[in-house]
């Protein structure tokens, strides 16, 4: 049995693996291991290190000799020394990552320079902040892609890779989001004691790239909330740097009786109460990606989800800025916003990614060396180079 480690930093990369990580722990080929770190240990952001270890899939490793920081740089290389221990420990065949924390770059640095396989969950993907260039470049360290669509498919050529290497498979979450596992919303908000009939859903990450005008921002979104009177089921961001002053404005809104403000949520319970909500509202790519499956609008506020979705493509989402007037305008008109897609999946990836996976398994062990592929084009502009005598 080929031994993989599947590397969950946050609950949301983990929604996005879980399905994953319990297909290899059923399947006869693999021996399945869960790397938990990050974000997943603060207990101001709810422990949710325990939702991963109660779903019992795989051989659990929850990280405890790994410093948590504000810094991104100091988490990565935090990280990466402890990563780099366990896998020394066990020695796996393959390492798992999703998407674009610097988690997923920690555990594919460890992979890439131990001679291990890494496979990159949803590359190609475009945002708004230094997401990007943390996913491009686990993207080059990766040895097997798994893509959510055709378009990031492309991406990942332009950026180099082989074609063979790359599977489009879906984003994996969805395979939950269409199953029988998602309980009703009503039941959600019965078991969490939330009175709303109707309720939007709130979540917004600081942009580590706009730190020195997250106050302002802040003061906007306060405005919006003074002005709301339905209700609202508001969820603490993730731990980037500036997420202190998002929580201060949160901490703000919970004495409000239409408010229900919550650190986290497993998974399925989040889905439910997406499932059930009016609008989803933030930057989250839970407004992107999820709420589109049940045709949920989403008011995507600033530039933190810049170039993931297509407009013409996903006519769910209205952008706006952090500015009170254009977000109320756009609560006002929520309705004209209720479109579903499948531009993200069909609920059958994790098919998709175990086929892959057996394929990969039949490969050879020692393909390991990273190759960049030169596209058609910049072939061509190099050979008119040579040809024209350039030194």
């Amino acid at each position: 049995m080929k031994k993989i480690v599947f590397v969950t930093g946050t609950r949301a990369d983990y929604g996005k693996i879980k399905s994953l990580i319990k297909a290899t722990d059923e399947s006869k080929l693999f021996s399945t291991y869960v790397y938990i770190t990050g974000m997943h240990l603060l207990n101001e952001c709810g422990n949710t290190y325990m939702q991963v270890v109660n779903d019992e899939h795989g051989k659990c490793y929850v990280e405890r000799n790994v410093q948590v920081s504000p810094y991104m740089d100091e988490n990565l290389g935090n990280t990466i020394l402890a990563f780099s221990r366990f896998v020394r420990d066990i020695e796996p065949d393959y390492i798992v990552v999703h998407g674009d924390r610097t988690d997923a770059l920690a555990g594919a640095s460890v992979g890439l320079l131990n001679n291990i396989k890494v496979v990159h969950i949803e590359g190609g993907e475009l945002t708004g902040t230094v997401d990007d260039s943390i996913r491009h470049a686990i993207t080059k360290m990766a040895h097997i892609h798994m893509t959510a669509n055709e378009e990031t498919k492309l991406r990942l050529i332009q950026l180099g890779e082989r074609e063979d290497t790359i599977n489009v498979i879906g984003s994996p979450d969805i395979d939950i989001m269409l199953s029988d596992a998602i309980p009703k919303p009503k039941d959600i908000l019965n078991k969490y004691g939330i009175p709303f009939e109707k309720y939007g859903l709130f979540i917004y990450h600081p942009v580590v790239t706009e730190v020195e005008s997250l106050d302002a921002k802040m003061k906007e979104l306060e405005k919006v909330f003074d002005k709301l009177s339905m209700g609202m089921i508001v969820i603490h961001p993730n731990n980037d740097l500036g997420r202190e002053v998002i929580v201060e404005m949160i901490e703000k809104l919970s004495g409000k009786d239409n408010i229900r403000v919550y650190k986290s949520f497993p998974f399925e319970e989040f889905l439910s109460l997406l499932k059930g909500a009016d609008f989803i509202m933030g930057n989250s790519s839970a407004g992107i990606r999820e709420a589109c499956v049940y045709g949920i609008p989403c008011i995507n506020i600033g530039t933190r989800q810049n170039g993931r979705y297509n407009a013409r493509i996903l006519k769910n989402i209205v952008s706006v800025k952090e500015d009170a007037e254009e977000i109320l305008s756009a609560i006002e008109h929520i309705d004209d916003y209720r479109f579903t897609s499948n531009y993200y999946g069909n609920g059958r990836s994790v098919k998709a990614f175990m086929d892959a996976m057996k394929r990969e398994v039949k490969k050879s062990d020692a393909d390991v060396q990273k190759v960049f592929v030169d596209t058609d084009e910049t072939i061509k502009k190099i050979e008119r180079f040579i040809n024209e005598g350039c030194e």
